[in-house]
Order: structure tokens, then C-alpha cells, then sequence
């Protein structure tokens, strides 16, 4: 027989619930046992820190705004232009870095398998556009 779990309801608020460690602003949704979800947010004029992530994949699928992410596995790289439709894979260890030049926040919802498991998963590495500005 099967766990039995609760069913989960949520509307996400306008406040962000977390700061990602890439510096994007994340509000939780309902998860399960096998994956979470997320809403992000990166503000208009924003360029996020690149990392890697040590245990997760990652799904996106853009949702608002317009902007650029930039994946790389070893020697092979790319740069793809996102905006509302576009959906993109973030496997595990590729090293990623997004961009929001437009002038309304980039907005996507992310899939993560397994579960997000806490601020330590992303690791830093060297970025691909200049790092951003330091937040106060």
C-alpha cells in the first residue's frame, strides 16, 4: 500500500520567500516526495550569479519578461533567448547563468528533482556575464 499524503494548497504572495543563492528571487510552491516547485523572479536590469547544482536537475519554463540563459557542460556551451513559452533543462552540474535586460521582471516556474534540498546546493562558478552589482 501506498503513503498517504496530504493534499497541498497555496497561493504564492507578492513577497519573495527566499533569495536564491544565484541571486534570483524564489517564492515556494507545493512539493512532493520526488520534486519541487518554485516560482522565480529576476528584476528588470538583473544578472544572476553562475553556479552549478551538486544533487538537483532543473526544469524552467518562462513565464513573463525576456531574457538569456547561458549553459555550459565542459567544452560544450550555449546562450538561448527565453521569454513566455520557452522551456529549457538545467541538468545536473551544467553551469548556468541568467540575464534580464528588459524592462519587466523575468519570471519562469521551476521543477526541481529531486526536491531542493537547501542553500548549499548551488555552487558558485565563474560567471559568464559581469557579476552583478552587490545587494545591500
Amino acid at each position: 500500500m501506498s503513503e498517504t499524503r496530504a493534499f497541498e494548497t497555496e497561493r504564492a504572495g507578492p513577497a519573495f520567500d527566499a533569495l536564491a543563492p544565484d541571486g534570483s528571487e524564489i517564492r515556494l510552491l507545493p512539493g512532493l516526495r520526488g520534486g519541487s516547485a518554485a516560482h522565480g523572479t529576476l528584476p528588470p536590469g538583473g544578472v544572476s550569479f553562475a553556479v552549478r547544482h551538486r544533487t538537483v536537475e532543473e526544469i524552467w519554463y518562462v513565464l513573463g519578461g525576456r531574457g538569456q540563459v547561458w549553459r555550459q557542460q565542459g567544452s560544450r556551451e550555449e546562450v538561448v533567448g527565453v521569454e513566455p513559452g520557452v522551456a529549457l533543462t538545467i541538468p545536473l552540474g551544467t553551469h548556468f547563468q541568467f540575464r534580464n535586460p528588459g524592462a519587466e521582471p523575468l519570471t519562469f516556474f521551476i521543477v526541481t528533482v529531486p526536491p531542493w534540498p537547501g542553500e548549499q546546493e548551488a555552487v558558485r562558478v565563474p560567471d559568464h556575464w559581469p557579476p552583478p552589482p552587490a545587494r545591500a
